[in-house]
């Protein structure tokens, strides 16, 4: 059986003689389909071994020549696009078209860090006192690392090193040991595209390596994304020890509809959001909240009419609009989330459980699930599902509507539906919630602009690429230089900038 073994100074390294392995399944048939070998502090020494050494040549390069291999890459992730999805589709569950579609959100913040020349450029003051110039530039961090989930594993990684390698840094890569393989071809691919060994390595494991990646002092700063509570405890102990660091959590994303929304298109729009990539998805849309009795109503109506057309099927069927969960204890987890809604009060109106796929009858799948009646006060609004399920949680007002969002310990993405630009205009001022989307389903934001929510959606003060990414992976140089237009310097007396 296939064993997938981390990629250390350009290579993938040989098993060691007694690795820990971790299980690779195929979530379609929920067999053990490969295994991946965990990760020692040993493995993660020599990786940060061989980053420590190539990472002063790949800073000083100039930003052009970084920036091609950045070119080269984007152009192999494209002719490799199809091989990338079905491997991502086969440890994953995904179907192929959100297959292709997790890699090309990654693509796409590829393609800004092709721009890295112009996004380096620093700032400058000629005269800022006499014979006094004062520059800025921005210099690489150093060796910096990102652990990833199972979620997202070609667009989260790339979110992360694609910046990080075109500003200068070496980049540690420890993405999920549920579906590791993506993460190592896309390394390969970077090889391929011209950039130099140990500027990118892979390590794999579990919390032994990420406690070893907190720990290690020549790792300057850590990107993270997973659920809020290991989020919160990345976040303590890597700042605990000096690192610079950004951590994403999960999110219990809620969806607003006006009753003067065109309600077809909520409707279309809310069941891509919620029941897409099985719903596990940190912007996925898992409650949405119709205002006013009417509203709820006519939505529910819509959403039962609509969820029950949406095909569940393996990868490869084209007409299937999502596949399985990841693995059979993700599956309980969101069993048990559907009982304790049930248990709290929650109306079943479509109950997903118990969904079987001829031929498949082992894989982890679960049909759409539509619960009613949800309140704020039940568990199971509170925390995050991760899974096809779709709550609503009814609203009287726009005001009331606003604060459920607002008051939740997530505060990722939101959405609202309207014609009504008074409203869209309060509500996306006024919620509480880091990413707005206004007749947008999931509101992740263009790669040139950042990614992050708050309250324990986010830990740490800078959010995931865009301009805010290539803040994170460097740090800014203020220069303050006196060139005398006569006579020595000796000469002048020396008068602070602005003082003068």
């Amino acid at each position: 059986m296939r064993t997938i073994t981390n990629f250390i100074d350009g290579v993938s390294v040989a098993p060691s003689q007694n690795p820990r392995l971790g299980e690779i399944f195929a979530p379609t048939i929920g067999q053990v389909q490969a295994h991946v070998e965990l990760g020692t502090p040993a493995d993660l020494d020599a990786a940060v071994a061989s980053a420590v050494a190539a990472q002063p040549a790949w800073a000083a390069m100039n930003p052009q020549r970084r920036a091609r291999v950045m070119f080269n890459f984007k152009a192999l992730i494209e002719k490799n696009m199809d091989a990338l999805a079905e491997m991502l589709a086969s440890e994953h569950g995904k179907v192929i078209a959100d297959a292709k579609g997790d890699i090309q959100r990654g693509l796409d913040v590829v393609e800004f860090a092709c721009g890295i020349p112009h996004l380096l450029k620093g700032e400058y003051t000629e005269g800022a006192g006499p014979g006094i110039d004062v520059y800025s530039v921005r210099q690489a961090l150093g060796v910096v690392a990102g652990i990833t989930p199972f979620n997202f594993p070609a667009m989260i990684p790339l979110w992360m090193l694609a910046p990080a390698i075109a500003c200068g840094n070496a980049f540690i890569l420890k993405p999920s040991e549920r579906d590791p393989s993506v993460p190592v071809m896309l390394a390969e691919l970077l090889i391929e595209a011209g950039l130099p060994k140990g500027i990118l390595n892979v390590v794999h494991g579990d919390k032994v390596t990420v406690d070893a990646i907190l720990d290690h002092r020549d790792i300057k700063a850590v990107s993270f994304v997973g659920s809020s509570d290991i989020a919160q405890y990345v976040y303590g102990r890597g700042a605990a020890n000096g690192k610079r660091m950004q951590c994403m959590g999960g999110a219990k994303n809620h969806g607003i509809i006006m009753p003067d929304a065109d309600i077809d298109q909520a409707v279309a729009d809310i069941l891509g959001a919620a029941y897409g990539s099985a719903g596990e998805r940190c912007m996925a849309l898992p409650v949405v909240t119709p205002v006013g009795e009417q509203t709820a109503t006519i939505l529910r109506a819509k959403l039962v009419e609509e969820i029950e057309k949406l095909k569940v099927g393996i990868s490869a069927d084209p007409d299937a609009h999502y596949g399985p969960v990841v693995s059979a204890q993700h599956k309980a987890r969101i069993e048990n989330y559907i009982d304790m809604a049930v248990r709290e009060g929650a109306e079943l109106v479509i109950d997903g459980r118990g969904f079987s796929l001829q031929g498949y009858e082992d894989g982890y799948f679960l049909a759409p699930t539509l619960l009613d009646r949800v309140t704020p006060q039940m568990q199971s609004y509170q925390e995050e599902i991760f899974g096809p399920v779709l709550q609503i949680l009814r609203a009287d007002t726009f005001e009331e509507a606003v604060r459920y969002p607002s008051e939740h310990q997530y505060g990722n993405g939101v959405a609202i539906f309207t014609r009504n630009g008074d409203f869209a205009r309060r509500f996306a001022a006024s919620v509480e919630v880091g990413m707005v989307g206004i007749n947008v389903p999931i509101p992740v934001p263009v790669s040139y602009h950042s990614f992050g929510g708050w309250k324990r959606s986010g830990f740490g003060d800078m959010n995931q690429y865009g301009m805010d990414g290539v803040r994170f992976y460097t740090r800014v140089k203020t220069i303050t230089q006196r060139w005398p237009s006569g006579g020595s310097v000796s000469d002048q007396s020396f008068v602070i900038p602005t003082m003068d």
